[in-house]
């Protein structure tokens, strides 16, 4: 049988399931679509195979045994940063704003179409990999005491590093590339994401954890505006202004 042809972000992917029928879908489109496929049932298999080969991503069940998906997700953040796709069989936002608070770099609700996760898989592993900057892009951003290294995908604050998730990096990364312009959550979620349509909500939550990552005091935000009617903008100079922000 000719085997497939690994695409440009083929890797490494750990399919977290307890549903086998949905584990061995989604483990039999990822490995036609060039990539490797390691499956676990539950949480403490999943941590044990993260910990014997580490994932380059992580399609995750939301509703495991005993230790669910969210749980699964914040010990797999504490031992190294790897991108993370949620599975949920609800539609429930706060089932999706969990699974975002906890890190989570991406979500798909069940019933889903095996094409479109691979889809999403792919997106992000493509996120994931060191950047090709064009020659005209800064390979440093620079801002109010931040540092985006983007080849290396290294954010500083006053010289002592960053933990960001994927999606936290890129947003970093894209406002400090447009400082002082404000842009709605719709344009973030294109121009970050990639996606022409989503719950909005996705974007909402990767700036609130950002900004508990950047602000001095995330309750008072002046580095990543609210911006009312409008959105979001980062603003260089952070002593500059009145505040305008009091919640997310």
């Amino acid at each position: 049988m000719q085997q497939p042809n690994p695409t440009p972000s083929a890797g490494r992917v750990l399919v977290v399931d307890d549903d086998p029928t949905v584990a061995e879908v989604v483990a039999g489109y990822l490995v036609r679509a060039g990539h490797a496929v390691d499956r676990a049932a539950d949480g403490p298999s999943a941590l044990a195979s993260a910990a014997g080969q580490w994932p380059d991503l992580v399609v995750l069940d939301l509703m495991l045994p005993g230790m669910d998906g969210l749980e699964v997700c914040a010990r797999l953040r504490e031992r190294g940063p790897v991108p993370v796709i949620m599975l949920t069989a609800r539609g429930d936002e706060d089932d999706r704003v969990l699974g975002l608070e906890v890190g989570a770099d991406d979500y798909v609700t069940k019933p889903f179409s095996p094409r479109e996760l691979v889809l999403r898989v792919e997106s992000v592993l493509r996120r994931s990999r060191p950047a090709t900057e064009a020659p005209s892009a800064p390979g440093t951003l620079t801002g109010a005491g931040l540092t985006v290294d983007v080849a290396a995908r290294r954010a500083t604050k006053d010289a002592t590093e960053l933990a960001l998730t994927l999606r936290e990096f890129d947003l970093l990364a894209f406002l400090l590339r447009h400082p002082g312009r404000a842009f709605a959550r719709e344009e973030l979620m294109r121009e970050v994401w990639g996606w022409e349509f989503g719950d909005l909500s996705t974007v909402t939550v990767h700036v609130r954890r950002l900004r508990g990552k950047v602000e001095d005091d995330p309750g008072r935000p002046r580095l990543i505006r609210t911006v009312w009617g409008v959105g979001y903008r980062f603003e260089p100079d952070a002593g500059a202004g009145p505040e305008e922000d009091r919640h997310a």
